[in-house]
């Protein structure tokens, strides 16, 4: 079986991205077409790969089906000149070809025996045997990386969760398990499961290391969305894992303003605030979750001049970046350096940093300047000794 075979029937086209309406749906245009809407098999929040104009790889089928409302389908994203499969579907496919040419490390000499193979009251997405005998594997797409780390998840997700429990239970009586992650990009050394988005599901990965086989491995794709021969298994810095996947660290706070305001906050006195977006750097290096929960709540003791601004804004959304040193001016000043900043003296009153506050005309995770920080700072490599004061790499 040729490894560039292709993955998908109908032939592919290219359109910019536009807008995501919903978790499955995306609207783009394509020169000589109509704005188009494209049905998004990923319920992922993928923000760093659909960001205004990106490029996104589309099939059309001449019959989508009754339960379809467009012919559409969003497959891929381009980034960094290089697709990046979307459809979490196909993974199941990208995962079979793998193993059924033996590129999968540490399973070469693992044939598949069956797809969708039923464990009591649970489903795994193949059971292979070797000399050694049965082993079931799951599978799931991994499309979030930067500075050369990929992560997973990139939304909550319990399911994933429930999965490794599962497959650890599976291990206990004595049934080899595995999942394999397959991370759509060769532009990776390391990877960690994402703290930062779901730290439930990053402390079970953490406490099933031993029972279950956690195989990252990174594949590459070419223009026309077949996949290159090389299939590369990821370093796991388990103990940096460990050691940052805590409730501690900083956050971010994006908070939108629809209309211009006049604001009192505190000692500062009255503040004007334009319309626009604004983020706020702000960190608990104890209970992290608990912090950002209370600054989603609308009405409650001023505390902080964050407190002021918040029952002010339209939306507001948490972002943790969590850590186990102290990142909280670092994140600021680089902040700082792409975004306008904010009143003098906001939210950093106990530093010696101008402002913790930012503005943006555009909503901040629509710029990719945005999102190169959080990579740095989300992503960051093992090696850089935590603790030291010094900026991510």
């Amino acid at each position: 079986m040729s490894g560039s075979r292709r993955f998908f029937s109908t032939p592919i086209f290219k359109m910019r991205f536009v807008a995501r309406p919903n978790r499955f749906l995306v609207h783009g245009r394509a020169p000589g077409r109509p704005r188009i809407e494209a049905f998004l098999p990923n319920p992922g929040r993928l923000r760093e790969l659909l960001l205004p104009g990106a490029t996104l790889y589309v099939t059309e089928s001449p019959d989508p089906g009754a339960t379809r409302k467009t012919r559409f389908t969003a497959v891929a994203v381009e980034r960094d000149g290089a697709p990046v499969l979307l459809h979490t579907h196909a993974t199941n496919a990208v995962a079979r070809r793998l193993l059924e040419q033996r590129r999968v490390p540490t399973l070469e000499h693992a044939a598949i025996a069956r797809a969708e193979a039923p464990v009591g009251r649970s489903r795994f997405d193949f059971l292979l045997r070797d000399a050694e005998g049965d082993l079931y594997l799951e599978v799931k797409s991994c499309t979030l990386f930067g500075n050369g780390v990929a992560m997973f998840p990139d939304a909550v997700t319990e399911r994933g969760r429930r999965h490794l429990l599962e497959l650890a239970e599976l291990a206990r009586d004595g049934v080899r398990a595995a999942v394999l992650f397959v991370v759509h990009t060769p532009n990776v050394r390391w990877f960690m499961p994402d703290y930062h988005t779901d730290l439930a599901f990053s402390r079970t990965l953490l406490d099933v290391r031993d029972r279950v086989r956690i195989l990252p491995v990174s594949v590459t794709w070419r223009d026309d969305l077949t996949l290159a021969r090389e299939a590369r298994l990821l370093e796991i810095p388990w103990a940096h894992i460990d050691r940052e996947a805590r409730d501690s660290g900083a956050y971010l706070l994006l908070l939108e303003l629809e209309d211009a305001a006049r604001i009192e906050v505190g000692a500062l006195g009255t503040v004007s605030f334009r319309r626009g977006h604004y983020v706020y750097v702000g960190s608990a290096m104890a209970n992290l979750a608990a912090r950002m929960a209370r600054h989603l709540r609308p009405h409650k003791t001023r505390h902080w001049h964050i407190d002021y601004l918040r029952p002010r804004a339209a939306r507001v959304e948490a972002l943790a970046v969590r850590a186990s040193s102290r990142l909280e001016c670092d994140l600021a000043h680089a902040l700082g350096r792409v975004l306008e900043p904010g009143p003098r003296g906001f939210g950093c009153t106990d530093c010696a940093c101008a402002t913790h506050l930012f503005f943006s005309a555009a909503p901040p995770l629509d710029r990719r300047d945005v999102h190169d920080i959080l990579e740095r700072f989300r992503m960051r490599q093992p090696q850089i000794v935590c603790g030291s004061g010094s900026s991510p790499s």
